[in-house]
């Protein structure tokens, strides 16, 4: 069964930063990609962040380009967010969520019903 838990969130000052952690487990195979995706009440769920396990490749939504960066610990399991400079329009309910199409491009990470998986959300806030 694979399953997604996510971790990390907080409360923090404007410009300052916050790691999130998913731990990803369940899969029989290696081709999958994780993305980070940010939710605000009466709001669409917005992509944020996404990488492909197999080769690596990196996406980010011009929101947060710059700032965040999100990276992986293959022998954990992990993948990270880290967000830097962190502003209060980031505030949200933050999800990872795993595609597992194995075809996962830029065209493609940023569309919802590509990710069939999804963890819990863990609560980011940034005061002003």
């Amino acid at each position: 069964e694979v399953q997604l838990q996510a971790s990390g969130g907080g409360l923090v000052q404007s410009g300052g930063s916050l790691r999130l952690a998913c731990v990803v487990s369940g899969f029989p195979f290696d081709d999958y990609a994780i993305g980070w995706w940010r939710q605000v009440p009466g709001k669409e769920r917005e992509a944020v962040s996404c990488l492909t396990k197999k080769d690596g490749s990196t996406y980010y939504a011009d929101s947060v380009k710059g700032r965040f960066t999100i990276s992986t610990d293959n022998a954990k399991n992990t993948v990270y967010l880290q967000m830097n400079s962190l502003k209060p329009e980031d505030t949200a309910v933050y999800y990872c969520a795993a595609d597992s199409s194995a075809s996962t491009s830029g065209n493609t990470w940023s569309h919802i019903w590509m990710y069939d998986y999804w963890g819990q959300g863990t609560q980011v806030t940034v005061s002003s």
